[in-house]
């Protein structure tokens, strides 16, 4: 927890906010790179925050409207199966296929088959929904089924019961969304979805990273400035459970965020979150009141009611080098002394992590040409806690990194689009340090950091030294852009080294795919 307050100026902009407001985000699905926007011509677009209610779509080929074809064209490859616009109302619904087959060197024969469907539409013009399902069974890449098998998800998507003799897993995803925009002051979002917030692929304060969860979200913007707050209810997996019949342990979240446009180029963001248990040995707790105000300083309410709370505080920065061209960064606080910062001797709470990047879309003038180069990391036992009951985590996965803490990560990803075709690339090293003769060395954020090794000497990449290198190629045919349907191929290569082992796996895949999903499987 942070041995931080936050200044006055945060909480001026805070009760600002609370003013007018407009709307303006980034689409919360960037399953390429070029859905990605850094800047607007107003000053109230806001690129940091993603709307998950924003449905993002491929643009089609140029002249591929202008003729006119068949209903059962333009359902195949143009428009959703069911599509309906009023001036009062609109309704779409689609199925969203997702067949795959597959060759691991490592697992044999891998598969997915998923069924999914979507619905969405609008009522008058401040009320929109959208709800999505996926019935999925799938035989993974062997390192994927090892994390499957060791953390009890599929990641990003959920826990999993055996399918085929245990050779498989069995899962299920549901996802939905609620928007009101009241008038022109506040937005309303009441969600069971993932969230977002940064300028990058990665994000080091809230990412996408983990299975959906239900939230409550109220944004507001004046000017220059959005704010933001939401408070959410995660999963704790790991945690004894209190009885069979409540199911796993439960925690809440509150988080703050403020994004302030200082111009058209720069941006400068800053969050706070504090994480706490439903209900411990001591009894229930529930929803604190205590954090129901929505612009409250969150560090001085978490000390008043005894500090036993996970507290959070970060940075984002962007700067928009031109239309197309963004650098942008980020930084987390999870825990420090000033005293200990100052000696450099390595003080195992002096816990933090940031984000340095560049990206640019439409690159070297050439259009839906788009790059991203990010370099992560996060010092040991960064976002971990006593217990997991008020740990940054849900679903036994990060809120923030897939690699959790102890680590350096360089990614670089690349797409191209052209015509109906669809060229995507990622090469990803990481360096970490894993746990090794049962000692705690500050990767796994589910275990306790009171089980840490030493008090000083702490460094990034302690521990049983390891180097990841993952690198995929992917090119797809775009059939239908409305849902992102496209048969697809892709070719994978994960190796993952240290003294003890040398995991090399190389992994084919083709399939008719469909919606625009971001799954994180480059772990």
């Amino acid at each position: 927890m942070l041995r931080l307050y936050a200044t006055s100026f945060f909480g001026i902009l805070c009760m600002l906010t609370l003013s007018v407001v407009c709307y303006g985000q980034n689409a919360g699905r960037q399953f390429s790179l070029g859905f990605y926007k850094s800047t607007s011509d107003t000053l109230s677009y806001h690129s940091s925050l993603r709307d998950y209610m924003v449905q993002p779509t491929f643009d089609l080929p140029q002249g591929d409207t202008s003729v006119k074809k068949s209903w059962l064209y333009r359902k195949l490859f143009r428009e959703h199966l069911l599509e309906y616009q009023n001036e009062d109302y609109s309704f779409y619904a689609s199925f969203l296929p997702d067949f795959t087959i597959g060759r691991s060197s490592d697992n044999g024969t891998t598969w997915l088959n998923s069924r999914g469907a979507i619905a969405g539409g609008r009522l008058g013009k401040n009320f929109h929904f959208r709800a999505e399902f996926y019935e999925n069974q799938a035989k993974f890449p062997e390192y994927i089924q090892n994390f499957g098998r060791d953390g009890r998800v599929v990641p990003g998507q959920g826990e999993w019961k055996d399918y085929g003799n245990g050779k498989g897993f069995d899962f299920a995803i549901a996802s939905a969304l609620l928007d009101y925009k009241a008038g022109k002051f506040l937005d309303f979002q009441l969600g069971y979805d993932k969230n977002f917030i940064g300028d990058g692929y990665r994000s080091m304060l809230l990412s996408d990273n983990s299975f959906n969860y239900p939230f409550l979200k109220v944004i507001a913007t004046v000017g220059r400035v959005q704010y933001t707050t939401m408070w959410a209810q995660f999963i704790d997996m790991r945690y004894p459970r209190a009885s069979y019949d409540v199911g796993y342990r439960k925690k809440w979240g509150v988080f703050n965020y403020l994004d302030w446009n200082v111009s058209k180029k720069l941006s400068i963001g800053l969050f706070e979150s504090v994480i706490w248990a439903d209900s411990d040995s001591t009894g229930k707790r529930g929803f604190d009141m205590s954090y129901a105000n929505p612009i409250v300083f969150l560090r001085p309410v978490e000390f008043s009611v005894g500090s036993p709370d996970n507290a959070v505080m970060g940075l984002n920065l962007k700067y928009a080098i031109s239309s197309n061209s963004t650098a942008y960064g980020q930084f987390i606080l999870d825990e420090f002394k000033f005293s200990e910062m100052t000696k450099g001797k390595g003080w195992w709470a002096n816990k933090f992590g940031g984000q340095i990047g560049f990206r640019s879309n439409n690159i070297f003038q050439v259009p839906h040409l788009n790059i991203l180069t990010e370099v992560n990391a996060a010092r040991p036992y960064t976002y971990s806690q006593r217990t997991t009951l008020n740990n940054y985590g849900h679903y036994n996965q990060p809120l923030a990194h897939p690699l959790g803490a102890n680590f350096v990560e360089w990614v670089n990803l690349a797409d191209y689009q052209y015509k109906r075709w669809f060229f995507k690339g990622e090469v990803m090293f990481a360096k970490y340090g894993l746990d090794s003769s049962g000692i705690n060395y500050g990767k796994d954020i589910f275990k306790s950091y009171e089980t840490r090794n030493v008090e000083y000497g702490n460094h990034i990449g302690q521990g049983l030294k390891t180097t990841l290198t993952y690198v995929q190629g992917t090119v797809a045919f775009l059939l239908n852009p409305k849902i992102n349907l496209r048969l697809e191929l892709s070719v994978t290569a994960r190796r993952e080294n240290n003294k003890l082992c040398d995991n090399k796996e190389l992994i084919f895949n083709f399939g008719l795919r469909s919606s625009f999903r971001q799954l994180y499987y480059d772990f």
